[in-house]
């Protein structure tokens, strides 16, 4: 993972002290190349050998608030807004395609959710949360 990747809403995995929990991004240190992350209990500081991707699912996006759409591809679709994601299965995320409006992107490689929340902001210029 690399630290220009991150951006603050951005959620990922950290292991704190031995723990691995689900954290939000808040602010990004390029100079200490730190991140400061809400880890559900605190606000700290982590270094980038701490933090990991959070995979892609239909739990993830059901969090984000995306709603199971039916699809006539097949696969899976889901959809927030005029955002759609579509995926081969349920639990199937090898390949994602998002569209919004006119512009539509395929990525033939899963993708973690703090991609899908860069992705999402630079489509639709609106920070994608829960």
């Amino acid at each position: 993972m690399k630290l220009s990747e991150l951006k603050p809403g951005d959620w990922i995995m950290l292991n704190d002290n031995g723990v691995e929990r689900e954290g939000t991004v808040l602010r990004v240190s390029n100079e200490d190349h730190k991140v400061c992350v809400n880890n559900g209990v605190q606000e700290f500081w982590y270094e980038l050998e701490y933090i990991k991707p959070l995979p892609l699912s239909e739990e993830q996006l059901l969090n984000l608030g995306f709603e199971k759409l039916e699809s006539d591809a097949g696969g899976v679709k889901y959809g927030k807004r005029a955002f759609r994601v579509h995926v081969p299965s349920e639990t199937d995320f090898s390949k994602v395609e998002a569209w919004y409006r006119e512009d539509n992107r395929f990525f033939d490689h899963p993708i973690n959710v703090h991609h899908l929340q860069n992705i999402h902001l630079d489509m639709t210029k609106m920070p994608l949360e829960a």
